[in-house]
């Protein structure tokens, strides 16, 4: 278990919880909220599994992408669980084309910050001099 990276998932989901219970507007709960809960999926994938950075975000992307399929096809109807709160909040209860726009805006997200965190972790780092990065047997040799 990456330990960073399940602590980011679980405070997205409370940002998550806060604003579907909260927010009732058309933008942030809708499309923000969608782009959020992909993010939050990446999170959770990147916590529990080796996954790449991009072999994770596309998997996030998909799910979302499945789920909204489903959302299509009436899958909450066909599993019976059309009258489940928390199955209606996971699956979603109405297909939205551009709900598409904010799957993926999640995935690019989600890819993008870990690309600024990689690089500000690499820049961070102070360069090591050649001594202290050279195996033992050289540092012995130069001494």
């Amino acid at each position: 278990m990456r330990k960073r990276y399940a602590a980011a998932a679980a405070i997205l989901l409370g940002i998550e919880v806060w604003i579907a219970l909260a927010v009732h507007d058309r933008f942030v709960r809708p499309f923000l909220g969608d782009t959020l809960a992909v993010i939050l999926v990446y999170l959770l994938l990147r916590a529990a599994t080796r996954l790449s950075v991009p072999a994770a975000a596309i998997a996030a992307m998909a799910i979302a992408f499945l789920i909204e399929l489903g959302q299509l096809v009436g899958l909450l109807h066909m599993l019976g669980l059309a009258r489940n709160p928390l199955a209606r909040v996971v699956l979603g209860t109405g297909f939205d084309p551009k709900d598409f726009l904010a799957y993926l805006a999640g995935g690019v997200a989600a890819a993008g910050m870990e690309a600024v965190r990689n690089r500000l972790s690499r820049t961070a780092r102070p360069a090591a001099s050649t001594a202290a990065t050279a195996p033992v047997s050289d540092a012995v040799q130069n001494t």
